[in-house]
């Protein structure tokens, strides 16, 4: 059974270098092509940017590969025989956050080198290291608070239930509903300064906004996200009562009023739409699907990597092959997720203007330095969001016209 897992892993890696490769070898040869939405030197830096970032990704995928081998065959049984205490609870709290701290660390590096030189060769990067620090040392505690507190509840289930698979997938499914409810006020507290909108004209065009689609929202608020990076972004966040909307402070400068009012627009239609509620049902089916698979592993699973059944062992396996569960729904998720966007385009287009929210997706590209095309394959895996020459043409920008691919729609 341990090669069986072996094999699927090597299995997910190696499908997962071949994507990485054949994005890379596309975008090599388009680069070298006539431009798309970006001028030529703009799309040439694009383009090398996606190579760096998907080569840093395919060094990451090698690295987990050899980590994953590692924790499987002897890793995990390591942890095991070095941290003792008497309270087994604990004690499956201290194995697990000790495995997610040992990869976090064992993958810091790559952080490191995507903030500190490939970001800010491209120029995204705005943090400071002591910004960087604190940032890493906040999600540290909390990671060791929260996760903590949920290992313990796992345990608890596991412990307790002969169908402990059943009552750990509603406990983590209440605890994904629980974070959508307060990430707002999480990441307020301890990330982002958030300040209300100055700008009246715009709050009341925003609510006015809002209100032809029915959304209650407990404000409208600027994000300093310009401290850490220079790409342009918002969102909506929260559920019920704790909906809000958040712009970034660098979307605000790089946007004209009616560009922004045409963003906010096809957020709002994933909202009418009641995307936010497909997601958490996709999710909340895809961790059906795993604690399923992990609630029947026959035991000689375990019996092979020399280790009884426990709590932690569960646990941190469940952990390893979340990403292959990911990874093999994707496309699927991917298909759904690509129908919504164009959806909320439309919406977009009726609430802010057709010309407005296409020539807000264009400057988007370029402040984002987004390469504009990629290989269908690595779209099929990989892509939430339709390419932006898709999302484009469905606005009837065309694209094969440089002129009109810059100045709008053509409008019939």
């Amino acid at each position: 059974m341990l090669t069986a897992v072996v094999i699927v892993y090597s299995l997910y890696f190696l499908v997962n270098l071949y994507v990485s490769t054949m994005q890379i070898g596309f975008i090599a040869q388009a680069k070298n092509k006539k431009p798309v939405l970006l001028d030529a030197s703009s799309f040439v830096k694009a383009a090398e940017y996606a190579i760096q970032k998907e080569r840093i990704s395919m060094a990451k995928s090698f690295v987990d590969y050899i980590v994953v081998l590692a924790w499987i065959t002897g890793g995990i049984s390591y942890l095991h025989s070095v941290i003792f205490l008497q309270n087994e609870a604990l004690r499956s709290v201290v194995i697990v956050l000790a495995f997610v701290f040992i990869n976090g660390v064992i993958f810091l590096p790559f952080s490191i080198y995507e903030k500190f030189v490939l970001d800010q060769k491209f120029g995204f990067n705005n943090s400071t290291v002591a910004q960087y620090i604190k940032d890493l040392a906040v999600t540290t505690i909390l990671t060791a608070v929260i996760g903590g507190f949920v290992i313990w509840g796992i345990y608890l289930i596991i412990s307790s239930f002969s169908f402990w698979w059943l009552y750990s997938f509603v406990f983590i499914f209440a605890i994904i509903i629980l974070i959508n409810i307060f990430f707002p006020t999480i990441r307020a507290l301890f990330f982002d300064k958030l300040s209300a909108l100055d700008d009246k004209e715009l709050a009341d065009e925003i609510a006015a906004l809002m209100n032809k689609t029915g959304f209650v929202s407990s404000g409208v608020f600027v994000s300093d996200a310009s401290k850490r990076d220079s790409r342009l972004n918002a969102y909506f966040g929260g559920l019920g009562k704790t909906k809000r909307v958040v712009l970034f402070d660098t979307l605000l400068n790089k946007l004209t009023k009616k560009e922004l009012l045409a963003v906010l627009g096809h957020e709002l239609g994933h909202f009418a739409h009641g995307d936010i509620y497909k997601n958490i049902t996709v999710t909340g089916i895809m961790l059906f699907i795993m604690f399923f698979i992990f609630g029947n592993l026959p035991a000689n699973l375990y019996l092979q990597m020399g280790l009884a059944p426990a709590p932690y062992l569960i646990m941190i396996l469940f952990l390893i092959f979340l990403p292959v569960m990911s990874f093999v729904l994707m496309p699927i998720i991917g298909l759904v997720s690509r129908h919504n966007e164009f959806e909320a385009d439309v919406m977009g287009a009726k609430l802010g203007g057709q010309i407005e929210l296409a020539s807000a997706l264009q400057k988007l590209v370029k402040e984002n330095k987004t390469f504009p095309l990629s290989h269908p394959v690595y779209i099929f895996f990989h892509y939430t969001h339709p390419p932006i020459v898709d999302r484009l043409k469905a606005l009837d920008v065309d694209i094969d016209d440089d002129k009109s691919a810059l100045e709008g729609p053509c409008v019939q």
